[in-house]
């Protein structure tokens, strides 16, 4: 499943120029899915029709797939019904997101809509919803999953509870999103606002670092920044970040020498399929750089958790082997270079055997 990028908007607390520049730098920058919110909605039929075509239409011409986020409530504050979304795709979307969900039959009929507007249903529960959507013989290509955000803190999910519900979803094979929180933007559909994530833990990390999470997990396909507005670094750092491989942070000490910040920087690590307890193991850079000299540089000491280390020319043939460390030790063959941050030590749990990760410097 292709990987995502997203951003949200929220037209009844935003102003359509500002919209407009924001929509403008994401697409730049390779995001290509927009979250809006029409929970709400209370000007009529007219005037939210104005105001949401308008600016879907924009996102549309720079490459933007839009779903609107709606409830039972809508339908009535609209005047339309569920058995006619002839409106949503009059605005120009692509799909619709259901707040709240139904018995199971109704959701199975709306995604045979000959509007042919996907039908996005709340990831956020431990349930037989799905699946007892699809036993009614849901349209299931047009049929995708997306968690909630929770503004206040304290209230976003655990990730165990997470992981559950998503791999609901991803059984099936279906388009997952999840939603990460700026630390920076204070928009979004409520008057309470203390960030928009969907996980607990990521409230208050950096917005990379919440993107290279939940890609991390393969459970998510679509990472949609749940307030506006993200800044131009924000949306830069998260466009940089690769989708489909794991990314570690490296903060490299003073004394690494040159070749070995060319050994963590090498593009191609990938943990050995017989792994260790002790480390993980990235071989082949012992191989590219077998005949490259690395003296040791450091006094006998105690390797802890994230360090990164290299053998050096005391360690025979696995003289500039790379390591990631998982258990203290000590070993005279081995150079420190450098640490995972301590708010990246977490993603250690996702090297597996033969996972692909990269270093980026921080």
């Amino acid at each position: 499943m292709k990987r995502e990028l997203g951003i949200s908007l929220y037209p009844d607390h935003s102003d359509p120029k500002k919209d407009r520049v924001y929509l403008e730098q994401a697409a730049k920058l390779g995001y290509t899915r927009l979250f809006m919110s029409m929970l709400e909605v209370k000007e009529g039929k007219q005037k939210v029709k104005e105001k949401f075509k308008s600016i879907i239409e924009y996102a549309n011409e720079l490459g933007f797939e839009t779903i609107l986020d709606i409830a039972p409530a809508i339908f009535d504050e609209l005047e339309i019904s569920y058995d006619d979304l002839s409106f949503f795709k009059e605005l120009g979307a692509a799909g619709i997101r259901l707040d709240e969900g139904f018995d199971g039959s109704k959701e199975a009929l709306l995604s045979y809509n000959p509007e042919k507007l996907a039908l996005e249903l709340n990831m956020s529960n431990d349930v037989m919803y799905l699946d007892n959507i699809l036993s009614y013989q849901a349209n299931q290509p047009f049929i995708y999953g997306c968690h909630n955000f929770y503004p206040q803190a304290g209230t976003g999910l655990p990730y165990a509870f997470f992981v559950s519900c998503s791999q609901r979803f991803k059984k099936y094979g279906l388009k997952t999103a999840a939603f990460i929180t700026s630390q920076t933007a204070t928009g979004g559909p409520w008057d309470v606002n203390d960030g928009l994530p969907t996980l607990e833990m990521h409230r208050k990390l950096p917005l990379e670092l919440q993107v290279r999470h939940l890609f991390a997990t393969n459970l998510i396909d679509v990472v949609i920044i749940g307030n506006a507005y993200a800044s131009p670094e924000e949306l830069a750092a998260v466009a940089k970040v690769d989708r489909y491989k794991l990314s570690l942070g490296i903060e490299f000490n003073a004394n690494a020498t040159e070749l070995e910040r060319k050994i963590v920087l090498y593009p191609k690590h990938f943990r050995r399929g017989d792994i260790t307890e002790n480390v993980v193991r990235s071989t082949q850079v012992r191989v590219k750089y077998a005949d490259k000299p690395n003296p040791a540089h450091d006094e006998q000491q105690e390797f802890q958790v994230g360090d990164v280390v290299i053998g050096n020319d005391a360690f025979g043939k696995y003289k500039n082997e790379l390591q990631i460390v998982l258990k203290p030790h000590r070993d005279p063959r081995k150079n420190r270079v450098g640490q995972l941050p301590a708010n990246e030590h977490f993603l250690l749990d996702y090297i597996k055997p033969w996972t692909k990760f990269e270093f980026v410097a921080k």
